[in-house]
């Protein structure tokens, strides 16, 4: 029997998880369970790269990241679940590769520059900022990953951890793989504005929302900006609830929807509330186990135990491979 290949990927907890989040990563890590062996950490420190002055939110946020997982189909006995800060061997193995990673190589990241950029209302001139991919690659080939499911935007990332990896190797002995990147199709989903979907721009639909909130939430959206009134003509393919149609509606709405709007025989109102009820009904199985495991926080508790100790386990060995390859 063949073995799976190992996998691994984290998410920063920065709240509830929403549709973007699903369709960005969460789907596909689910899609993966059965055809690898997945370890899925939540990156509480890594949230601390850009949020150290406020912290107050991570334990309530790691709790609702991981109650969010469960709920949308990540499962205890095909994945290893765990928290990052709970497995110390990270912070050893992030030290110790601090000390052989070119800072060049850190300044040169792509997606350094321009988080300075973006969140330019945050002092991010840190060394816990500059140095997270040292902290991102620690908690890559701590496990011996031999892939990385990403978006295109994050396969620069998962450069640099194969170059940290590599230069360990070069200097002290061949410890770790380099890792694969595994590019994952993403669905294209956009917030309730037309932007990003960000907890930022108050633009998401969260999978843990009411019927009501998601209701509230759709009746919102930007449709296409050329429709004044609803006798005007409209076209769906430049219409953000088009395209959520696309995602949680019967093939058939689709197209009949598509014709209607074209023709003005159906108004951006009835379509919103048509797409609402039909993504209402399919995260109503989502919502039911999230509040399943919010009115069972021991379950919650065991599944968490039982992945930090097949992770610990894990990262000691590796990390024993590491202090006897460089001498310490």
């Amino acid at each position: 029997m063949t073995e799976k290949k190992r996998i691994v990927s984290g998410m920063r907890p920065t709240g509830a998880l929403h549709l973007g989040n699903y369709h960005g990563a969460l789907k596909n890590w689910i899609s993966m369970q059965d055809s690898h062996d997945c370890f899925f950490f939540i990156a509480d420190w890594h949230a601390l790269t850009s949020n150290y002055e406020d912290t107050g939110d991570i334990p309530s946020f790691t709790r609702q990241m991981i109650i969010d997982w469960l709920s949308a189909g990540l499962a205890p006995e095909k994945s290893t679940l765990f928290v990052q800060s709970h497995i110390k061997e990270h912070a050893e193995l992030f030290l110790l590769l601090s000390m052989i990673t070119p800072t060049p190589w850190l300044e040169r990241n792509p997606t350094y520059k321009d988080q300075i950029d973006q969140l330019n209302n945050k002092d991010l001139s840190t060394f816990g900022f500059l140095g997270y991919p040292v902290l991102q690659a620690a908690d890559i080939i701590i496990y011996k990953a031999q892939g990385v499911p990403v978006g295109i935007d994050q396969a620069p990332h998962i450069e640099i951890t194969r170059e940290i990896a590599r230069r360990f190797n070069y200097l002290y002995g061949n410890v770790f793989p380099e890792p694969e990147t595994i590019l994952t199709e993403m669905a294209k989903i956009l917030g309730t504005d037309r932007r990003k979907m960000s907890k930022s721009y108050h633009n998401a639909i969260y999978l843990s929302d009411t019927p009501e909130a998601i209701m509230s939430t759709v009746l919102k959206m930007v449709t296409d900006p050329q429709r004044a009134r609803k006798s005007d003509p409209g076209n769906p393919h430049v219409c953000n609830v088009y395209e959520f149609h696309r995602l949680y509606s019967p093939e058939s709405m689709v197209s009949t929807i598509d014709k209607e709007c074209r023709s003005a025989r159906i108004g951006c109102v009835d379509c919103k509330k048509m797409m609402a009820k039909n993504l209402i009904d399919v995260l109503a199985p989502i919502r039911k186990k999230n509040l399943y495991f919010k009115d069972h926080p021991e379950i919650v508790d065991d599944i968490l135990a039982s992945g930090e100790k097949k992770a610990g386990q894990v990262a000691r060995e590796t990390l024993e491979e590491v202090r006897e390859a460089v001498n310490l």
